[in-house]
């Protein structure tokens, strides 16, 4: 092989054995040793507060997509922007339609009180986003646990690494391969639509100005563009309006995305789009009619996320205050 080729296959191996001591370092039961109620606490914390309102659980979904996209999944979006800096939650993307802040704050105190300094902010965020999935009628899973909170959170990643509503399917397709998810994984994850509420600035544009043909959007059902457009006047200066994503079930984890994009009532771009495509319209009709198979899919790339980019061993830090690098 000579000198060179050796180096370079030890180079390799040592790449991904660095790769798979990452990964091991996370682990089911992470904390039964080191903390025994850290996921029973989060999940007293996330029951509180989705009984007061259902849409948290939403919040705690995409408060940790956003966290694991930018970056990993490593507790930055929970950084608090300083004099000197601007972090990713303050992001236009992030503000003011990120939520469950709080939750994570409240879950944090108590295990700080209980555990000083072993568990981290992206570990606690990964287990509430999986009891909000499970609080609303989704799969719960287990949560492989070991992340370590990163030092760094900056609002010009948000939009290098966050899929935006106009995005077409080719354009989501990519995003997420970006990330290691397949197409199938990508319209799967999209699913997470099926809760929550989004802001009329996020898909106004399908209203009243959509091309210089067409001020609606073709692709949107007549019926359901007109409901939208009541909730969602033209001339509104209310930034605070907000609109079911899945007007039919707003609250429950169910399959209904799905079957609204087959009607023609998908809300953002993003979701429509992908019945464009005939290998994503075929995942989307499977998961319309086998709900229990989405659910399970879901779950799958729940875990699948909470891989990504994660800190670990003697990497990042147990943040005391998830708002504050130490």
């Amino acid at each position: 092989m000579g000198l060179r080729g050796e180096t370079i296959l030890s180079g390799l191996v040592m790449i991904l054995c660095l790769s798979l001591h990452s990964q091991a370092q996370l682990q089911e039961g992470f904390y039964n040793d080191k903390c025994p109620l850290a996921e029973t606490i989060v999940r007293e914390e996330v029951v509180k507060a989705v009984s007061k309102n259902v849409g948290l659980a939403a919040g705690l979904i995409r408060l940790f997509f956003h966290d694991c996209f930018v970056g990993g999944c490593e507790g930055s979006v929970m950084i608090d922007s300083t004099p000197l800096n601007t972090a990713e939650k303050d992001s236009p993307i992030n503000n003011p339609s990120l939520r469950g802040f709080e939750i994570i704050d409240s879950a944090k105190a108590r295990l700080e009180a209980k555990c000083k300094g072993v568990v981290s902010c992206a570990d606690i965020l990964a287990f509430a986003a999986r009891d909000g999935v499970a609080l609303t009628g989704g799969f719960g899973y287990n949560v492989p646990a070991g992340r370590r909170d990163g030092r760094v959170s900056l609002l010009s990643e948000t939009f290098k690494h966050l899929p935006p509503p106009f995005f077409n399917v080719d354009q989501l397709t990519q995003s997420f391969a970006n990330k290691g998810f397949t197409q199938e994984e990508m319209v799967t994850l999209s699913g997470a639509h099926t809760l929550g509420r989004s802001h009329c600035s996020s898909f106004s544009n399908r209203l009243y100005n959509f091309s210089a043909t067409s001020a609606t959007d073709p692709s949107l059902d007549p019926a359901y563009a007109e409901q939208l457009k009541q909730q969602c006047p033209k001339e509104s200066t209310d930034a605070s309006l907000v609109v079911p994503m899945d007007p039919r079930t707003p609250n429950f984890f169910d399959s209904s995305y799905y079957s609204n994009i087959l009607r023609n009532r998908g809300l953002f771009t993003s979701d429509q789009t992908l019945i464009s495509n005939p290998t994503t319209a075929s995942y989307v009709r499977r998961n319309a009619f086998l709900g229990f198979v989405f659910r399970k899919k879901f779950a799958d790339a729940m875990v699948k996320m909470g891989n990504m980019g994660v800190l670990t061993g003697t990497n990042g830090e147990i943040r005391l205050n998830c708002r504050v690098i130490n």
